[in-house]
């Protein structure tokens, strides 16, 4: 099996997704694409972004939606490549949900080390949050915290990290 985590980064409408999905594409493997936005209370403007990833993607590729579990999809992965997209808005779910960041960081960390132990093939998809401003409101900066954190956490697992910068991604670890 191909063993591999990679983390593609980038800022809003980077072109990180679509970077993200060409790797999987010529990954040679099945591949699984975990969509990390919560349907639950969606509107229409997000229903057309979400419809366009959609169309973007392979037909043979399947989609889990609506399960926020990232431990256990990696477990149940086996020889599938899986496609975070994105870590972001799974951890927005997560303090959406109330929960501490602490406790969705070692939430995180259980899952990498999952990725690592068993070997799997992964690649996550995070928004690059802290080049902006700081955040004006208290759960602003708890978010851009969190997903800092996330993103650092992720990177020391990574074995290739890509940042994308207007469709061009600038490897900042395991270049070749």
């Amino acid at each position: 099996m191909n063993s591999f985590l990679h983390l593609v980064l980038g800022g809003i409408r980077s072109g990180k997704s679509r970077h993200a999905e060409a790797l999987a594409s010529t990954s040679g493997m099945p591949v699984c694409f975990v969509a990390t936005y919560s349907t639950e209370r969606m509107e229409e403007e997000m229903k057309a972004r979400i419809e366009l990833h959609q169309n973007r993607r392979p037909n043979h590729w399947s989609t889990m939606e609506n399960r926020f579990d990232l431990q256990n999809q990696i477990l149940e992965s086996g020889n599938t490549l899986l496609l975070v997209d994105s870590i972001t808005l799974w951890l927005s779910y997560h303090l959406m949900q109330r929960r501490a960041p602490a406790v969705i960081l070692a939430d995180l960390e259980a899952a990498l080390q999952t990725v690592h132990e068993l070997r799997r093939a992964v690649i996550f998809v995070s928004d690059e949050v802290g080049m902006g401003m700081v955040a004006l409101t208290q759960e602003g900066r708890i978010f851009c915290d969190l997903c800092g954190a996330a993103n650092r956490l992720i990177a020391r697992y990574a074995t290739k990290v890509e940042f994308i910068v207007a469709g061009l991604p600038w490897v900042l670890k395991g270049g070749e």
